[in-house]
């Protein structure tokens, strides 16, 4: 792991959880370790309404927590209801607490929806982000998990079509400040409530 991003990793994981939130994440813990316990691959679809923030930042940050814990049959994805753009200022968030990007523009897809490649570690292959819809064929087809980043998606999607669990994981959307004060505290103050959340999950997790 990057060495910024691992000192990163040591502030996140002395953030408090309260035992509201431990309670929310228990049931994704309990379903993260029953795969663990049969040897299977996990699947984790962070979803939200636009795949533009939350669910890009959960993404991320689970895989990345995932490799930290040496859980190696973890694949996290994201999507949303309907494709927009991932928000330039998450990648800004995430590149400041010490993970590396490239952003692929035009190379790859249209110019409103870019491309980024998104790295933990030197050795480790990026995590490739842009805004798609939960069903896009980026994404799995079946035998996933449905994690719901938002109220939004939540209420509006009452059936995840092809997931076997879903969880209801949802997170305070860091767009209420864009254009203000208080931006870039608050987008880097998400990240890392989402980071503290996913090292409590995979810290707890028992591999076999």
């Amino acid at each position: 792991m990057f060495k910024n991003l691992s000192k990163t990793v040591e502030i996140v994981k002395d953030i408090p959880i309260s035992n509201e939130r431990q309670a929310v994440l228990q049931s994704l813990l309990d379903y993260i370790q029953n795969k663990v316990n049969q040897h299977q691959e996990i699947r984790l679809n962070f979803i939200c309404t636009h795949n533009s923030r939350r669910s890009h930042l959960s993404q991320i940050w689970a895989q990345t927590m995932a490799f930290h814990f040496k859980i190696n049959t973890i694949f996290c994805y994201s999507g949303g209801t309907e494709a927009t753009a991932m928000f330039p200022k998450v990648v800004e968030s995430l590149v400041n607490q010490g993970f590396q990007s490239q952003n692929f523009g035009k190379k790859l897809t249209q110019e409103q929806n870019p491309v980024y490649a998104v790295k933990f570690a030197d050795n480790q292959h990026p995590i490739i982000c842009f805004s798609k819809t939960y069903f896009d064929d980026f994404n799995p087809k079946n035998n996933f998990a449905a994690i719901m980043t938002c109220n939004n998606a939540d209420e509006g999607c009452p059936m995840v079509f092809g997931a076997e669990a879903r969880f209801p994981v949802k997170y305070d959307d860091p767009k209420a400040f864009d254009g203000t004060e208080l931006m870039n505290e608050k987008y880097a103050e998400r990240s890392l409530q989402i980071a503290s959340e996913m090292y409590f999950v995979f810290s707890q997790i028992i591999s076999k």
